[in-house]
């Protein structure tokens, strides 16, 4: 199975260095030097990475036979894909890979359905599903254990407890102002 491990991003220096943005828990498993990755486009490899460095909190690679910044700056944008074996599983004990957590059910606590994750999208703050309802429109989800409670890859389904207004449009909303009476003004203070 091929997965996306980084994206190049823009030269760095004149010596072919590239910095990259990480698509994967395990940099240093699928980023080391000697590792040999697909890319997307498919004409820009396969590339097989010469060094790597971590400068100023970025990671910088250089593949062999990338020698100068020109060369580098062609590789922008270039997706970085690693052949993984698919019954591998993350060193983490809650720890999953995109392809496990693709296509399950999402339901709430009390069973009810919710949707399908299509997608999941990697924010610098968190990682989040994307849920194809019943009805075709989407929802996002944030993969944190506040509300993703439970991933259960035998039954293929997530299981949510959904804060008011994640899921439905029924969200709380909270007012420093006076509550209001019954007839809907706020209370009179005389």
């Amino acid at each position: 199975m091929q997965l996306v491990v980084a994206r190049v991003g823009r030269a760095h220096g004149i010596k072919g260095e590239v910095t990259v943005e990480v698509r994967t828990d395990e940099p240093e498993l699928r980023l080391a030097p000697g590792a040999v990755l697909a890319t997307d486009p498919a004409s820009a490899g396969p590339l097989t990475i010469e060094t790597g460095r971590v400068h100023s909190g970025r990671l910088l690679l250089r593949f062999e036979g990338v020698t100068d910044r020109n060369g580098a700056e062609a590789l922008r944008n270039t997706l970085l894909i690693a052949e993984v074996d698919p019954e591998e599983l993350p060193e983490g004990e809650d720890e999953y890979y995109d392809h496990q957590l693709m296509d399950l059910d999402v339901v709430t606590e009390d069973g009810t359905e919710v949707g399908r994750i299509t997608e999941i999208s990697h924010l610098p703050s968190q990682d989040l599903f994307i849920v194809e309802r019943p009805d075709g429109t989407e929802v996002m989800i944030p993969f944190v254990e506040e509300i993703v409670t439970e991933i259960d890859l035998e039954e293929q389904r997530a299981v949510i407890t959904p804060p008011p207004g994640l899921i439905d449009d029924r969200a709380e909303i909270a007012s420093s102002r006076e509550p209001a009476d019954e007839s809907g003004a706020p209370g009179d203070e005389s």
